[in-house]
């Protein structure tokens, strides 16, 4: 069985309760080991009551398979955390769950990473600058080309732009960055085990342009990056429409697409898989995914969460295989 190092995200947020919650229905297809301060984990499995052991380990070796055991690993990072808002003590741990299991994935002592929810607002309060999961990870394993991909129901999604203002879109949509995503749409494509993937790409633009029409980001940047992705091999199709690409990859006539911008790409995933999307950090030497949804501070510690996410998380991380 694969292990994998699953963190607790932000301790005030959701995360504590999806991952406790989620590893009952994971026992036998993974060996799960828990990133995250012991107080918080335990305070999760009593409030939630959840039916784990809690086992506190020093290295990951230590861990093995025996269902209704939480294998925990703590950084030691808190004395006390705060619940329902962003805090600078949360967002500090964090950092020290990722910075750890990343660590372990690049050692090759577990096979791969699954990330809780994390906040934004956390980190900057903390004194990080990174906007999120991705940018951190890819600095933390020095990987220079990456991309969100993320998967729910028959939908698979890349991104092109990620955290940006709607403003700085269409300068940020160059050829340069449209082939370097459909390069990563392939590699996301070949960890999920699809054979000769048929890549769809998004216009920018109502009607993807219409002919420059409605906008020539299209003629100009996206339609030479489909035939540069093409001479490499690559089967990439497009630029179709936006309002007519995702039914196309609902049907399974397109694998993937290729979003220029984060709604674009995340409506339509979150319309027909809210509770089951799971993001994907797609071009890092380690697996990782997480689930689609954020700390959700308004219904933290509340018992509420639904772990479903997290579960895919974990079955997907289980899955995917690095070339």
């Amino acid at each position: 069985m694969k292990k994998l190092a699953i963190t607790i995200g932000d301790p005030g947020g959701i995360g504590p309760e999806v991952v406790v919650k989620a590893l009952p229905a994971i026992f036998g297809e993974c060996l799960p080991i828990v990133i995250g301060d012991y107080p918080v984990i335990e305070e999760a499995v009593s409030t939630f009551g959840v039916p784990l052991k809690i086992r506190k380990i020093v290295k990951a070796e230590e861990a093995f398979s025996s269902p209704g055991s939480l294998w925990c690993l703590d950084p030691c990072s808190l004395r006390t955390f705060k619940r329902g808002s962003p805090d600078k003590e949360n967002g500090a741990a964090c950092v020290s769950y990722i910075k750890k299991a990343v660590e372990l994935a690049m050692e090759k002592r577990v096979d791969g990473v699954v990330t809780a929810p994390i906040s934004k607002e956390a980190l900057k309060l903390a004194g990080f600058p990174w906007p999120g999961h991705t940018e951190m990870l890819a600095e933390l394993t020095g990987t220079k080309e990456y991309a969100m991909m993320l998967a729910g129901g028959p939908l698979k999604v890349i991104l092109v732009t990620t955290h940006t203002a709607l403003k700085n879109v269409p300068g940020l949509v160059t050829k340069e960055r449209v082939l370097k995503t459909i390069r990563l749409a392939k590699k996301g494509c070949d960890m999920l085990g699809i054979q000769k993937p048929v890549i769809g790409v998004s216009g920018l633009n109502p009607h993807a342009g219409e002919s420059g029409i409605l906008g020539t980001e299209e003629r100009a940047e996206i339609v030479p990056a489909i035939e540069g992705a093409k001479e490499e091999g690559i089967v990439a199709q497009g630029p179709y429409p936006p309002d007519v690409i995702f039914r196309m990859a609902y049907k399974g006539e397109v694998d993937m697409v290729v979003c220029m911008y984060h709604d674009q790409g995340l409506i339509p995933l979150k319309m027909i898989a809210f509770d089951t999307g799971v993001n994907v950090t797609v071009g890092l030497p380690i697996i990782r995914t997480s689930p689609d949804h954020g700390t959700a501070y308004d219904i933290a510690w509340k018992g509420i969460a639904d772990p479903s996410s997290m579960r895919e998380a974990i079955r997907l991380a289980i899955r995917l295989r690095l070339s």
